[in-house]
């Protein structure tokens, strides 16, 4: 699980805009951008290349 306190600081790398954790906490998610960056054993991966689009 990811750390609160770290959750609070992270932004979206695109849009610097504020990023929220998914139901399944293994993504977080930028709706500005519509864009999922995936949780992999419990680091954020925050790179715009590898975020996925959201519908």
């Amino acid at each position: 699980m990811i750390n609160k306190d770290l959750l609070d600081i992270l932004v979206c790398p695109k849009c610097k805009g504020p990023v929220t954790l998914t139901e399944s906490q293994k993504g977080l998610v930028c709706d500005e951008c519509k864009l999922e960056y995936e949780i992999r054993d419990d680091i954020p991966i925050m790179l715009i290349e590898e975020a996925k689009k959201l519908e």
